[in-house]
């Protein structure tokens, strides 16, 4: 069944394998300013040094890459994502975040892996680290050369349309755009000039990007080439919207084989990255969590750390001989 304008109902499965396990959680989680370390660095080369470790790793593990996150210290939303509701709700909503997508696109494909994600790959190759989980869409582990990594919440390199169910890779969709929208980067260009540098500072761990609400309505935005609707969503989970059951089935079964978990910069304000941490926990699988703000995990935590990824994880790194 689906709605008129062509979007099947988000809550209502088209067969066994599309049942999805549904992930929301209110904007207005906060969490403690005031931190304090559990353990030390030699306990975390203990802990890895066993083996068997399974990584989490969040939007703060890209912040090194030029990817900012969407989250403050203390948890809460610097900006507003656009949710599932609003872009499936009508065509205006799709056409707004296609052009701020397509500005913001360009500079997140650009960024390259840093040295947290190089070394994950690194721990991974020596066989302290098994499965990565991320809840990242950004493909920058994958790029640095790991293997077997999940991506819990999708991947901006593909797209799919939401009525047909075609599939198209981003950079295809961007040529398209790029051709439907001649002289559309200059525009922006020059009203970019108006406000300096905030537009770059405004720039999303999805690629969004704000735009002036003229520059908006001059888009085109980009159209099935199967079904010709507009209905074509970037294949990532938004906000409000589901993550696939059978990921967060096999996720529950790598922590539960896990020797310990790793978090790597996530706050663990969103539930479907906590409560991989709450099952590991549960079942009495070691949590340590490195990350420079409070995480809604922390007391959940075996061991934990306030430091910056890319210098720990490389300190990680050389105390381990690799």
């Amino acid at each position: 069944m689906q709605q008129p304008n062509g979007i099947p109902p988000q809550s209502t499965p088209t067969s066994a394998a599309t049942v999805t396990a549904t992930t929301r959680l209110s904007t207005s989680r906060t969490l403690p300013l005031q931190t304090h370390d559990l353990g030390t660095f030699d306990d975390l080369v203990d802990l890895v040094s066993g083996g068997g470790v399974v990584v989490l790793s969040g939007a703060g593990l890209s912040t090194e890459s030029g990817i900012p996150d969407y989250r403050g210290p203390d948890g809460t939303r610097r900006v507003e994502p656009m949710t599932y509701g609003e872009f499936a709700g009508s065509s205006e909503a799709r056409r707004r975040y296609w052009a701020r997508s397509y500005i913001g696109w360009q500079r997140f494909n650009a960024a390259e892996p840093n040295d947290g994600h190089r070394v994950v790959t690194d721990l991974q190759r020596a066989g302290y680290v098994g499965p990565i989980i991320t809840q990242n869409v950004d493909g920058l582990h994958q790029a640095s050369g790991a293997t077997d990594v999940v991506e819990l919440h999708g991947s901006l390199e593909r797209a799919v349309c939401l009525t047909c169910g075609e599939y198209a890779t981003r950079i295809g969709l961007h040529e398209r755009m790029t051709e439907a929208n001649p002289g559309f980067r200059e525009r922006f260009a020059e009203a970019a000039k108006a406000v300096g540098s905030q537009w770059g500072e405004q720039v999303r761990p999805d690629g969004d990007i704000v735009l002036a609400d003229a520059l908006v309505a001059s888009f085109h935005a980009p159209r099935c080439l199967v079904c010709g609707n507009d209905t074509v969503k970037p294949d990532v989970v938004f906000f409000g919207e589901s993550v696939p059951k059978s990921v967060v089935e096999r996720c529950f079964s790598l922590v539960d084989g896990a020797g310990a978990v790793l978090v790597l910069g996530s706050s663990l304000s969103v539930m479907s990255g906590y409560r991989f941490v709450r099952r590991a926990h549960q079942r009495d699988v070691p949590v340590a969590i490195v990350t420079r703000s409070a995480t809604r995990g922390d007391a959940e935590a075996t061991l934990r750390l306030h430091a910056p990824l890319g210098p720990t994880l490389t300190e990680l790194r050389d105390a381990l001989g690799h």
